[in-house]
């Protein structure tokens, strides 16, 4: 089986549930841009030198495919979706609240606003997690035609938050200091 098919020369792509749309239309946003999270968090793995949050990264990106399946599948007549289509990760969310409360237990409180870098680890969370945010723009957009997208909203929110989280914590064991902002005076 060849990769192309030709079949996106006019600017329209396969839905997986069947049925075709336009390139720029706000289902093929929302999920090409889960899928972009997916790919950022995939380049951050290697960097990352905390073993707990590369597993937890890892488990991550299981779950973003199946969202991304989910944003790629308008739901039938009646609002299920096609079998062929993988379980939203319900308990996630919670999950990631715990994994969240855990590592605030370790963490130096937060009274300023952070700068996104210290260890490459952490920039690159800082990163996934920018993207994370524009990911939920795009959801949030689908969900005013869509209301079956409202989980993933919530999901992707919570994600982001994570991934803060996560770079804070992945710097902090790495020994790193975090960038705090400081306001300019202005002239």
């Amino acid at each position: 089986m060849k990769i192309y098919t030709k079949t996106g020369d006019r600017g329209e792509t396969a839905l997986f549930g069947g049925g075709r749309v336009s390139k720029s239309h706000h289902r093929v946003e929302a999920y090409g841009t889960v899928d972009e999270v997916n790919a950022v968090l995939g380049r951050a793995l290697p960097r990352i030198a905390c073993e707990e949050i590369r597993g937890r990264v890892g488990q991550i990106q299981h779950d973003l495919f199946a969202v991304g399946s989910i944003l790629a599948s308008p739901p039938k007549e009646g609002g299920d979706r096609p079998s062929h289509v993988p379980p939203f990760p319900a308990g996630r969310v919670e999950e990631m609240e715990g994994w969240m409360d855990a590592a605030d237990d370790e963490l130096p409180p937060l009274k300023n606003f952070i700068l996104p870098g210290g260890s490459e680890g952490s920039a690159e969370l800082h990163l996934a997690r920018t993207v994370c945010r524009r990911a939920e723009r795009r959801v949030v957009a689908l969900a005013h035609e869509e209301p079956d997208a409202a989980e993933v909203v919530t999901f992707l929110n919570r994600l982001s938050d994570l991934l803060f989280v996560f770079a804070r914590l992945e710097n902090h064991r790495a020994g790193g200091e975090e960038v705090v902002w400081k306001k300019e005076e202005q002239p």
